[in-house]
């Protein structure tokens, strides 16, 4: 029995993984549509780790300061404390299952980190740096 419940656990976490990443792949294709492209992973966790005054805290943040450097690894807001699973989709390849998602936070944590909407060719980049963790 505990060997047909690993079997069907690894089976779920491979059609996760193979459907997370045909959503990533929908998304890109739709930031190219806009006009963006070709994304560059290291571009993508330069930005990930630039500081950016972020005025409600009155100190400078990025997106580590709440997802954490280990991308496979928990994080936690740092004005909340509220626990963000991890981003990686290596282990958690649910995190980037649904394009709404992807855009909803996209949207939630530019503003809240940068103080502005991401363009198309930011959110490339950091989607091609996060795919690959």
């Amino acid at each position: 029995m505990k060997r047909y419940m690993l079997a069907v656990t690894v089976l779920l976490s491979a059609q996760a993984a193979v459907a997370s990443e045909a959503v990533i792949q929908g998304q890109l294709e739709q930031y190219r549509s806009q006009g963006a492209g070709p994304f560059n992973a290291a571009n993508g966790e330069a930005m990930w780790q630039k500081q950016h005054m972020q005025e409600k805290l009155g100190k400078e943040v990025n997106c580590a300061s709440c997802h954490g450097a280990n991308l496979k690894e928990a994080g936690s807001h740092i004005k909340t404390g509220k626990r963000i699973e991890a981003l990686a989709p290596s282990v958690n390849p649910e995190r980037f299952g649904d394009a709404e998602k992807i855009e909803k936070w996209f949207g939630r944590n530019c503003t809240w980190t940068w103080g502005r909407e991401c363009t198309a060719q930011e959110k490339g980049d950091i989607l091609t740096f996060l795919k690959a963790q």
